[in-house]
This record gives C-alpha cells, structure tokens and sequence, in this order.
C-alpha cells in the first residue's frame, strides 16, 4: 500500500469512517467509561490565497477579502456553545488549521487564543500548533506568532523544486520555502513540521529524495512525508496530471523513508516523522481515538460523555458565509451522529493501526467504554494473516501489516 496524509493532519474535514460503515440504529448504544479519552480542539481558517489543484479539504479563495474580525468573533461563539459538553476537562492541544491560518494577523490570532483561554482548561505548556504556507509568511511574521504563544508551527511546503511547485499550482517557490523554515528557527520555534508531497507530476527518484535531503538540512522537528492522490471535487481530479507509475511512487517511498531515518526522523504514523519526542501531540490524540472539540467553517469533532455514557461526532457548516451567518445558533451545525458500539471498535482501529509502534490493549477500552474483547475474533484473523502482533501488553501492525494496510483495517469493518 502507498500511503497518503489523511488529515493534512489536521482532521478539520477528515471523517475517519469507511462509506462502509452501516447506518446508525434507531436505538443509542451505551458505552462504559471510567474515565473519558483526552481532549483536543481544532479551529479551522477556511481561506487561502488560491486553491490548490489537488486539495480536498474546505478551503476557499478570499476574494473579496477575508472577514478576520467577524471570524473570530464567530469561533468564540461558537465555541461557547460546545463548552457545556465539556465542562470541566482540560484541552491539551490546539491545532489551527485550515485553508491558510497564517494569512490571519497577529492582532486577530491574538483575539482568538485569548478568547479561549478565558474560556477554556488550557495548561501553558498546551502544544499550540499554527499551519502557515510560504508564500504568506512576510518577514517577522513568525516572531508575532511565537509571542501569542503558539510554540509549533506546521509550514506546507510541498516540495522544495520550482518546477514541481509550479505543477501542483503553489504560490511559492523554493527561495520561499526554505526562507520560512529558517524564519521559523529565527522566531524562535524549536518545534516545527514541514509538509512534503511525492509522486508529484513528473517527478523522478532524485528529485524525490533531493527534496527530503533538503529538508533534513533545515532541520525541522518533524516531516509529514505524504504520496500525492487524486481526491474527487478537485481540479486534479477533473483533469488529471500524468503521475509516476506504482514501482517509482514504492521506490520513492522506501528510499526518502531510510534517509528519514537515517537521520534520526522516527516513522511513529504512516506519513508522519518525528525527532525524539517531537511528535505532534494533536495528531496523536486523533490517532489514539481521543476526544476533539472541531470548531469552524467545515470542523468535525468528537466527544464521548460520561453522563450519558455516549460518542457523539458533529460537523459544521462548511461555507464560510453560512457559518458566519449561523455560528451563534444551532444552525451552525451541519451533521451530527451518536456512534454505535459496533461502529466505534472499527473508528478506533482505522486510527490506531496507524501508528507504527501500536498500542496498549488498555487504550482500547480507556477510549471506546468497550472491552477489548468486541474485536478479539478481528484481532486473532489479523494476527492468522500475519498483519499484527498481539497479546497482553501491545497491540502492533507488522509490516506486512503497515504495507498494506487496507487490508488489515478490512478487517474490523463492521459486518452487516
């Protein structure tokens, strides 16, 4: 299997639910939890400065300007109005993503992340992650972001050749790629990922891991290294550019993968490489099947509740004019779903078969409310087909398990 970012880690639009999955019951299952997973928020900025060929995440071009003020002050309310589903529980990380966060001023960032910390349980050493692009990063920029107290920054190179950037229809170039990583040091960010594409148009073996040497040299704390897809709704997909063939994209992969480690970039999720303990504390709450607040134009959360013993998913109107129309009622809200048992033991191993080195069987029931012993009969068929390992201490993809992946997660589909 080649493998693609599924949350451009971000999961602001990212329903992790196979269409597989069977339609809820009328009737709500119950759950059992003794204490509730970790909580998270993300805020979505649905707007860039042009769309992207390729994406398929809720973005849209301001071109009439973009309405800062009334946005943040459309995120507070509706935050305001999740707040009684989470009361009294800490929020360990916020992600701001997007479209182009970073295309936001300090001044309104400023507004926002205060307005939450009046609001919300947030520790001061919260992992605050901002997503920025390249070509939206003026001088001196970072240093105003780094003193609101966002401490990681995620920068969306893509990739560090001119050609290809102009392919997949980036605004930047490499002058301005690597200007912003070196930027991001400067600021004072000692933590800071880089967003890197291949199996671009034309690309070659060399070119592929010429831009993974040059993003090792700028010494980030971690790389998103992710295969460029044809998603539906996008102009790629409409009018598609020739891509390597499968035996260049698996060299591409393999080879750019030993260099990462090489240097010392440990594999911990499919797409994502980290220094020690540099790993992206957001992402590894959605991997972990943790809770998360999605606040914004097209955010999706989840929130599981002790009360009522329930997993709630709720998804926000995706237009940005609709959702600065609606963001203080409960209009705003676009889909909402209470996830069934059957359903859920699948949600949390489409996520954490994910990360490379597993999990503890206890996570399982810390997170779902279920015993581990609803997938047992899932887990010795994947252990038969020698696609996990698995026994009282972790639970772990093998390699061949990690390779093709789709076939493990089959697995635990819900059966009909």
């Amino acid at each position: 299997m080649l493998y693609r970012k599924t949350n451009k880690t971000r999961l602001q639009s990212t329903v992790l639910i196979s269409a597989a999955v069977t339609a809820l019951p009328d009737q709500i299952d119950m759950f059992n939890f003794s204490a509730l997973p970790p909580l998270s928020l993300y805020l979505h900025i649905p707007w860039c400065v042009r769309k992207c060929p390729y994406c398929d995440f809720n973005s849209h071009e301001g071109k009439n300007g973009i309405p800062e003020k009334q946005y943040v002050a459309a995120l507070i309310s509706d935050l305001e109005q999740e707040l009684p589903d989470i009361w009294g529980r800490q929020v360990h990380s916020i992600f701001i993503g997007g479209g182009t966060p970073s295309l936001f001023s300090a001044e309104a960032l400023d507004e926002l992340l205060c307005g939450i910390r009046a609001r919300l349980n947030l520790p001061t050493n919260a992992e605050i992650t901002l997503e920025a692009n390249p070509g939206t990063v003026e001088t001196g920029k970072f240093h105003e972001f780094r003193a609101l107290g966002i401490n990681r920054l995620s920068i969306g190179v893509q990739s560090f050749s001119d050609d290809a950037l102009q392919r997949i229809g980036r605004i930047h170039g490499r002058k301005e790629a690597i200007r912003a990583a070196e930027q991001a040091h400067d600021a004072g960010f000692d933590n800071f990922n880089l967003d890197l594409m291949f199996g671009l148009p034309q690309q070659t073996l060399e070119q592929a891991l010429a831009d993974i040497h040059t993003a090792i040299a700028l010494e980030p704390s971690h790389l998103s290294h992710y295969q460029l897809t044809l998603e539906a709704n996008t102009l790629f997909h409409h009018n598609p550019p020739v891509l390597p063939k499968d035996e260049l994209l698996w060299a591409m992969q393999e080879q750019c993968h030993e260099h990462l480690a090489e240097s010392g970039y440990g594999n911990y999720e499919v797409s994502a490489f980290a220094k020690a303990n540099r790993q992206c504390q957001h992402n590894l709450n959605y991997w972990q099947f943790g809770d998360y607040l999605g606040i914004g134009a097209g955010a999706h959360g989840k929130i599981s509740n002790a009360q009522f013993q329930t997993i709630t998913r709720r998804s926000k109107l995706r237009q940005p004019e609709a959702y600065l129309q609606h963001a203080s009622s409960p209009a705003r809200i676009s889909t909402e779903q209470t996830l069934t048992k059957k359903d859920t033991g699948f949600e949390f191993m489409l996520n954490a078969l994910r990360l490379t080195e597993g999990f503890a069987p206890h996570l399982f029931s810390d997170h779902t409310g279920l015993p581990i012993s609803v997938i047992e009969k899932q887990l010795r068929q994947a252990e038969e087909q020698q696609l996990l390992t698995w026994d009282m201490t972790l639970i772990r993809p093998t390699e061949r398990g990690r390779h093709f992946l789709n076939d493990l997660l089959a697995i635990f589909l819900p059966e009909d």
